[in-house]
């Protein structure tokens, strides 16, 4: 079984535009201005990726590459490349007729990417530029690779999120995005409050890779800690209205310090849709 590209396309747009609804301290939302973006800029950034999304017949990298030149061509900026990059194996598992649940399609997906894949999703790093971006020893992206996309990826795993969902077959998308998502819309039956659970348990659980790229790990690791109490506070409300205030403080504490957890943002944007991409598929199965 497999899903359109118009119906993959739909769930990438409505999983960004679902998390620009969530209050996310630190990161660009509806509820708060800062770091010099608006909610605008991704709004903007979410119709031009699912175009690319939906589109039939794109190699993984491709798909990468082509949604990361939409995007420069909308806001002219980086607004979504971790976003982009653990959106298009999801999707590629969804596209594909392969068996088996969405998780297991990925890990197959990721099994099967090539060096061609590396090769377009570098050249997508290096036009998105991200803020932060250092040298490696081995699988630089500035230069051209001799691995696969999913072995490049298994290089930078211990420093880098978004890697390291290529190299567990996305075990933190799966085992705490897309299942912190069902705990809290059981419980409060609201998307963007529960996007914001899921943000505040990526953020409270590892120290973010966007933040320890541009400050170091120890600030990423003293950011994690001051997310534990707003992160139980949430967790534990009864109407996630009643903390709001609580929510916004922390958020502009850290926008005045310029911290953005981008990384938690973006794996709060791939468990959104990994969770609309396997209600399509079991709705599809089912008919």
């Amino acid at each position: 079984m497999k899903l359109d590209p118009g119906q993959v396309g739909k769930a990438i747009r409505d999983a960004c535009l679902i998390e620009l609804q969530a209050l996310k301290p630190g990161n660009v939302h509806h509820h708060a201005a800062g770091h010099g973006m608006s909610a605008a800029d991704f709004a903007r950034s979410a119709e031009a990726v699912a175009a690319i999304f939906a589109t039939p017949g794109l190699a993984v990298g491709e798909r990468i590459l082509r949604a990361i030149e939409a995007t420069r061509a909308a806001v002219g900026c980086n607004t979504n490349l971790g976003i982009v990059l653990l959106a298009a194996p999801l999707a590629e598992a969804a596209l594909v007729g392969r068996g088996g649940d969405l998780r297991s399609r990925v890990g197959s997906v990721l099994a099967d990417l090539r060096v061609s894949d590396a090769e377009l999703a570098f050249e997508a790093i290096r036009l998105a530029e991200p803020a932060g971006l250092g040298r490696s020893d081995r699988h630089d992206v500035r230069d051209a690779p001799a691995v696969s996309l999913t072995a490049a990826m298994a290089e930078a795993a211990s420093r880098d999120l978004v890697a390291r969902q290529y190299a567990t077959d996305y075990r933190d998308v799966f085992e705490l995005g897309v299942a912190g998502l069902r705990r809290a819309l059981s419980c409060w039956n609201n998307e963007a409050w529960a996007a914001a659970d899921v943000y505040l348990g990526f953020l409270a659980g590892a120290a973010d890779s966007h933040i320890a790229r541009k400050y170091g790990p120890a600030k990423a690791e003293e950011v994690r800690q001051r997310a534990e109490a707003p992160a139980a506070l949430l967790r534990a409300a009864d109407d996630p209205e009643s903390v709001k205030q609580k929510l916004l403080e922390f958020d502009a504490e850290l926008k005045a310090e310029g911290l953005n957890p981008g990384t938690s943002a973006d794996l709060t944007v791939a468990s959104i849709f990994a969770h609309r991409l396997e209600g399509l598929l079991d709705r599809a199965t089912r008919s």
